[in-house]
C-alpha cells in the first residue's frame, strides 16, 4: 500500500500509546480513522483530538476479548464507510508474574486481550476485505517478547508469540491465494506508553478476587519495565516506522528493540537448531 489518502483504517486499543500514536498517522495522511478501545474516556477524547487535525473519525468503544463487541465494530465501520483497506490489531496488556502464583483470571485476561483480540479481528475483518478485492494491509502489534522466553513474563510472552506465529500463517496463507491484502507483525522493544498501567481497564469478569502475591523477581522486572517503558521511544516516531514498513510491505517490524535483544534472538534461534538448553535471558542482556 502506496498511497493513504481516503482508505479506512481501523484500530484496536487506540485511544492511547502505540495505538493512537498511529490512529494519529493514518489521520495527518487523509485516512478515515475508525478507533475502537475498551477505555471509553480516553476513547473520546482522543476522537476529539483527532478532529481538532481535521480527521475523520469513528469511534467504537470494543472490548476486543470479545469476538461478539469485534463483530460489531466491523459491522458498523462497514455501514459508516463500506470498506476497510488498513487493520490494525494492536489492543494490548502487560502483565508481569511467576507462572505458577498467576491465576485462571490473569490468564484469561491478557490472553483475551493480546491473543484472542488478534484471533478476532482477523477471523472477523479478512473474509470482508478478501471481498473488495483491492488492496489492502494487515498489521498485528506482538512485541520484542515474542522471539524470547524469559521468567515472570510469561503469560504475555505466550500471547506475543503467538501473535508473531498467527502473522507469519497469515501472511503465507494470503500469499498462497495471490490476495492484494499484506501482512506486517510489529514486535517493538520499549515505547512509551501505559501499557504497564493496563490494569486500570482490567473487566471485573476477569479481575482476582482477594489478594494476590507477586515474587520479589517479578516485583522487581517490573520496576524495570517502568523505567524502560519511560525512556522508550514516542508512539509517533514508531507510527512512522510502522508506515514505512506498509509502503515498502516489510514483514517484521522491529523498532526499540535494543543490539542486546537481537542477539539475545540470534542465540535463542541457534539454542533451538543445535538443541541446546535455553541460556538464561538475564546473562544473555549483560
Amino acid at each position: 500500500m502506496k498511497e493513504f489518502e481516503g482508505k479506512v483504517s481501523v484500530i484496536t486499543g487506540a485511544a492511547s500509546g502505540i495505538g493512537f500514536g498511529i490512529a494519529e498517522k493514518c489521520a495527518r495522511e487523509g485516512m478515515k480513522v475508525v478507533l475502537a478501545d475498551i477505555e471509553v474516556r480516553a476513547l473520546e477524547n482522543a476522537e476529539s483530538m483527532l478532529k481538532e487535525i481535521g480527521g475523520e473519525t469513528l469511534a467504537v468503544p470494543t472490548d476486543v476479548s470479545n469476538g461478539k463487541e469485534v463483530e460489531a465494530l466491523a459491522d458498523i465501520t462497514y455501514d459508516t464507510f463500506g470498506k476497510v483497506n488498513l487493520l490494525l490489531n494492536n489492543a494490548g496488556v502487560g502483565f508481569v508474574g511467576r507462572l505458577w502464583e498467576c491465576t485462571e483470571a490473569d490468564w484469561q485476561w491478557v490472553l483475551g486481550v493480546n491473543l484472542w483480540g488478534v484471533i478476532h479481528g482477523i477471523r472477523v475483518f479478512i473474509p470482508r476485505m478478501l471481498e473488495q478485492q483491492v488492496d489492502g494491509y494487515i498489521v498485528n502489534t506482538a512485541s520484542g517478547a515474542g522471539f524470547l522466553s524469559g521468567p515472570y513474563m510469561g503469560i504475555y510472552q505466550v500471547t506475543k508469540h503467538g501473535v508473531v506465529t498467527l502473522s507469519e500463517t497469515l501472511y503465507h496463507e494470503l500469499n498462497l491465494i495471490e490476495s492484494k491484502i499484506k501482512v506486517s507483525v510489529l514486535c517493538p522493544g520499549y515505547v512509551k506508553t501505559r501499557i504497564m498501567d493496563a490494569e486500570r481497564n482490567r473487566p471485573s469478569r476477569v479481575a482476582n478476587v482477594g489478594k494476590v502475591v507477586r515474587s520479589e523477581g517479578a516485583q522487581e522486572l517490573r520496576a524495570e519495565m517502568d523505567s524502560g517503558v519511560e525512556a522508550g521511544i514516542s508512539p509517533s516516531t514508531l507510527a512512522d516506522i510502522v508506515f514505512d514498513a506498509i509502503r515498502n510491505e516489510k514483514f517484521y517490524i522491529l523498532p526499540g528493540t535494543l543490539p542486546e535483544y537481537e542477539t539475545s534472538i540470534r542465540t535463542r534461534m541457534e539454542e533451538i537448531l543445535q538443541e541446546r538448553n535455553p541460556a538464561l535471558l538475564e546473562e544473555l542482556l549483560k
